[in-house]
């Protein structure tokens, strides 16, 4: 049994569809009740089970009516799938209170709130569980004008690793998926527009080089780390999109330098490009190589 937030439309659709035809019920949660109304008359259409829990991720109140949903309808509940979320792009000197608080409402607290109500009941059903946080290469690499939204998925990339520590014990999976898709919200990042642009279908370069293709290519790797085979994988951060699946590193030490009583700021200066610094790293989402 799982639930899906942000599943009216786009990924969020195509994960909540992808489990049902895998034979799991779902609870499909959305800010749009028409628009996740219409997702769970697909699934029933198609013979699948799934249920309405509108309401805009963020706060413990709506995170823990889908966990009661679920539970309610259905039973038990075995995933929680944390996929809403929200633009509002900017350069930082642009950027108010509002834009930034937003965003960080609903990806980084709302994947807490969900996640934590999901802990607690798979935790009381002592049968394990699996909770799937929905991450993005915005979060690993950063982007310009997402200063929330790459802050926020990058947070949800490290609850994921630590909440794979805490969750061990009661056999509760939690991975992170970086997904690279043709949506309403990556059609904002400059480096993809042009070739959204185009519509489908997409060239081989596309769907294998930049890891970019459709909503439904994604949806499998869900339904993997729902499933029984994904039980020994956990605390990972794991990219797809088009042709592509990745392992994305965790950060660790890339260069290091000692010097006898410590660093000063001249000899940092002094050393840096010729030692830790002889090879920076690179940030930003890379232009696509094919365009």
């Amino acid at each position: 049994m799982a639930v899906v937030t942000g599943a009216g439309r786009g990924l969020g659709q195509a994960y909540a569809r992808a489990l049902a035809r895998a034979g799991a019920a779902v609870v499909v949660n959305d800010v749009d009740t028409e628009a996740a109304g219409q997702v769970v008359e697909g699934i029933t259409a198609e013979g699948g089970r799934a249920v309405v829990a509108a309401g805009g991720v963020g706060g413990t109140q709506v995170a823990q009516r889908l966990v009661d949903t679920a539970v309610k309808e259905f039973g038990r509940l075995d995933v929680m799938v944390t996929n809403a979320g929200i633009l509002r792009d900017r350069v930082l000197w642009k950027m108010s209170d509002e834009e930034f608080d937003a965003v960080v409402e609903v990806h980084l607290r709302g994947t807490f709130s969900c996640a934590r109500a999901a802990a607690v009941r798979m935790r009381e059903q002592g049968q394990g569980g699996r909770l799937i946080l929905i991450s993005s290469p915005a979060g690993q690499r950063g982007n310009f004008g997402q200063t929330n939204y790459a802050a926020a998925k990058a947070g949800i990339v490290a609850m994921a690793r630590t909440w794979a520590l805490e969750l061990a014990r009661s056999e509760i999976t939690v991975n992170a998926v970086v997904p690279v898709a043709a949506t309403e919200m990556t059609k904002t990042i400059p480096a993809f527009a042009p070739i959204l642009e185009r519509g489908e279908p997409y060239p081989d370069w596309v769907r294998k080089d930049e890891g970019l293709g459709t909503v439904e290519d994604v949806a499998g790797l869900i339904v993997y780390l729902a499933s029984d085979a994904s039980a020994g994988v956990t605390g990972q951060a794991i990219g797809v999109g088009g042709d592509k699946l990745a392992l994305w590193s965790h950060p660790a030490e890339k260069a290091v330098a000692y010097a006898d009583g410590g660093w000063s700021a001249d000899a940092i200066a002094a050393s840096w490009h010729t030692t830790v610094g002889a090879e920076p790293e690179t940030y930003g989402i890379p232009a696509p190589k094919g365009a």
